[in-house]
C-alpha cells in the first residue's frame, strides 16, 4: 500500500492482560510507492496534522521512507489543555517502533523526528533506544528538565547513541541562545556525530513554515526553512544505512 492511511500499533505490556483499544496508540503514516530504506517516527504536539507536517511525511516517503506519526494526544479528551511528555510518550514511540520493526524495518534504519517538547523526546530516545538517527526541532528542557523523570538535554546529550541533529531558532524564548550554546558544547562530548544549528528568527520549522510571497525567493526566512528541510533530509540519508 502506498500513500497516506491510518493504522494503531499496539503498547508494550507486562503480563497476560487481554488487549483493548486503550492499549494501542492510532497512527498517521505514508509510504513510499517503492521498498522502503528505513522508517521515520515523527513525533509532532497537535491533535490535527497541519498540511506543512503532512508534505513532511510525504515528502519523507518520497525519499523511500516510511513515515508514521503517533497520535499523541490519543489518551486525552478533547478539549484538553494537557501537555503531553512523560512515560507516555516514550511509550508511543516504543510502539510505533514496534509497529515499523514488524512492517520489516531494521531498527538501525528506523530514525526519530521530534519538534517542541516531542524534540526533547526525540533526543531522549537516541539515548535510550536503537535508532539510527535523530532530529529535534526547538527542543526545550536544555537546562531545566521538563519532568521530574527526564534530565535537561545538556546531560542527557553525552550519553548520545545515536546521530543527533537540532536545529534552534534564535528569537525562541523557550530555548535562549545561550541555552542553545550549552547544548551544543554538551552534544560534543557524545561519542557520535552529533549537530546543533541555529537560524536567525524562527524560520526553522519544516512544519511551519515562514508565509512569504510569491516569488519571493529570496525572503531570509524562506531560504532557513528550505535549509532546515535539507537538513533533516541529508541527516537521514547520511545515517540510516
Amino acid at each position: 500500500m502506498s500513500g497516506f492511511f491510518r493504522d494503531s500499533a499496539a503498547l508494550r505490556t507486562s503480563g497476560d492482560a487481554p488487549e483493548s483499544p486503550q492499549m494501542r496508540v492510532p497512527l498517521t503514516a505514508v509510504e513510499p510507492d517503492g521498498p522502503a530504506r528505513g522508517g521515520i517516527v515523527v513525533l509532532h504536539e497537535s491533535r490535527t496534522f497541519s498540511e506543512p507536517l503532512l508534505d513532511l511525511m510525504r515528502s519523507l516517503a518520497m525519499e523511500g521512507w516510511v513515515a508514521v506519526a503517533p497520535h499523541l494526544f490519543h489518551r486525552e479528551p478533547a478539549p484538553s489543555d494537557v501537555e503531553v511528555f512523560g512515560d507516555a510518550l516514550f511509550a508511543d514511540f516504543d510502539a510505533t517502533f514496534d509497529w515499523l520493526i514488524a512492517r520489516g524495518i531494521y531498527a538501525d534504519c528506523v530514525g526519530v523526528l521530534g519538534f517542541d517538547d516531542a524534540g526533547t523526546a526525540a533526543l531522549l530516545v537516541a539515548t535510550t533506544r536503537p535508532v539510527g538517527a535523530a532530529v529535534s526541532v526547538a527542543a526545550r528542557g536544555i537546562v531545566e528538565p521538563l519532568s521530574e523523570d527526564a534530565p535537561a538535554l545538556v546531560h542527557a546529550a553525552p550519553d548520545l547513541k545515536a546521530p543527533w541533529l537540532g536545529l534552534y531558532g534564535e528569537d525562541d524564548p523557550s530555548t535562549p541562545p545561550d541555552q542553545v550554546e550549552r547544548l551544543r558544547d554538551a552534544t560534543a562530548k557524545s561519542d557520535v556525530a552529533g549537530l546543533v544549528v541555529s537560524y536567525a528568527g524562527l524560520a526553522h520549522r519544516a512544519d511551519e513554515p515562514p508565509q512569504v510571497p510569491d516569488g519571493r525567493d529570496d525572503d531570509p526566512g524562506a531560504q532557513a526553512i528550505v535549509d532546515a528541510q535539507r537538513r533533516i533530509f541529508d541527516w537521514f540519508d547520511s545515517h540510516l544505512r
